[in-house]
């Protein structure tokens, strides 16, 4: 017999030692087994089977179709209430859980969205991200939230990943202002929508803040209030956002006759410390703006800060100006003049639009392109007045 003599040794009536750890591994799994109880083998392969059931198996104990279940499960009509709540209570019973993969093969979707975010840090982002959590969960979709820390080689990783996740879409907050080269990047077809920030000449749907309006309107404020010696402080990452903002400021004091001199003009890192960095610095140095319109609320309180730090007051020796109206603005202690956009909404009407593309293939086409301009809103505090 050929086949037994592959691991038997006819001759000397032994087990061939090639198959001698095979064995031994039976012996030891029998010995477990025998220690442990077959009551307790009987509770793991129950386990096992739970972890199985298929609306199969719900099928044959309800002894009822396939499709019924399915249209049970579903909510869907065609089922009687009474079939339907016995099938709900026998895959309650039963522990029966939706097999995801299963069901994305079969509507061609996983109900799972992307969302890259630059900075999870900063407490603008977290809100726009609440608003598109709630709103995908409404739709029954769930979120693979990516950070990036304003790197692209990230951007590109996370890009790359979600595409292979299988996400019906993607909502990024880009780090490039440069369209050709961000949409290099993206997979043709998932489809995408910019929160916050967009390139400029996209063809894709995005939700973002009227970023020169707000620059103008936080530079108008303090141009009202008597101050001539404004400065900018902003970030060094390329964004659109500050191409923006700074061009509002530009516009302000065009407008006012005020010259726009480049040593008020003071870029750092997307950080508190910078602007708080950046302030100190030019008030040693003995020329320094008499208020400062900041980019963003985490780089104002650096600079609301550095004036104190320096032994001057706010808004007296220097008024400040944020953007973002982060919570820290409105503390006591702050008081934070501030440009505020609402983040959530911004969060919801992105995903909102994303959900609208990503249609199945019985419903009409997707929703056509839409690009929206939110209006930020000033909000004065103690800070600037």
């Amino acid at each position: 017999m050929p086949k037994f003599q592959q691991f038997h040794d006819a001759d000397r009536g032994v087990l061939d030692s090639r198959w001698m750890p095979v064995y031994t591994m039976l012996l030891q799994t029998f010995a477990i087994a025998t220690r442990s109880g077959i009551e307790d083998l009987k509770r793991i392969a129950g386990a096992m089977n739970t972890m199985e059931v298929t609306i199969k198996d719900i099928a044959r104990r309800a002894k009822v179709s396939y499709a019924t279940v399915s249209r049970a499960l579903n909510k869907k009509p065609g089922v009687r209430e009474t079939t339907r709540r016995r099938i709900l209570q026998l895959a309650e019973q039963m522990s029966y859980t939706p097999n995801a993969i299963a069901r994305g093969l079969v509507k061609k979707q996983t109900q799972t969205l992307g969302l890259i975010l630059p900075d999870i840090t900063n407490p603008f982002y977290p809100e726009v991200a609440r608003g598109i959590e709630e709103g995908a969960d409404e739709r029954g979709f769930s979120i693979f939230l990516c950070n990036t820390n304003w790197e692209r080689n990230r951007e590109v990783r996370y890009l790359r990943l979600l595409a292979e996740k299988r996400v019906d879409g993607i909502i990024l907050a880009p780090i490039d202002n440069e369209v050709e080269a961000l949409e290099r990047r993206l997979t043709g077809t998932i489809p995408v929508v910019y929160v916050s920030n967009a390139p400029v000449g996209t063809r894709h749907s995005f939700v973002v803040i009227d970023n020169i309006l707000g620059g103008f309107l936080a530079t108008e404020h303090l141009i009202q209030g008597g101050y001539r010696r404004i400065g900018f402080v902003g970030s060094t990452e390329d964004s659109l956002t500050i191409e923006e903002r700074l061009e509002g400021y530009r516009r302000a004091l065009k407008k006012y006759g005020l010259p726009v001199e480049k040593k008020y003009i003071q870029l750092g890192e997307f950080k508190e410390e910078a602007g708080y960095g950046i302030i100190r610095g030019m008030i040693e140095g003995g020329d320094f703006p008499h208020a400062v319109f900041a980019e963003n609320d985490l780089l104002a309180l650096g600079v609301l800060h550095g004036v104190k730090a320096s032994g001057l007051s706010v808004p007296e020796d220097v008024a400040v100006v944020g953007f973002d109206d982060i919570p820290a603005a409105s503390y006591p202690e702050v008081q934070l003049t501030t440009m505020s956009q609402p983040s959530y909404e911004m969060g919801q009407k992105s995903v909102e639009i994303l959900l609208d593309q990503i249609q199945p293939l019985y419903q009409p086409p997707p929703a056509r392109i839409q690009q929206i301009y939110l209006k930020p809103r000033l909000i004065v505090r103690r800070s600037s007045v």
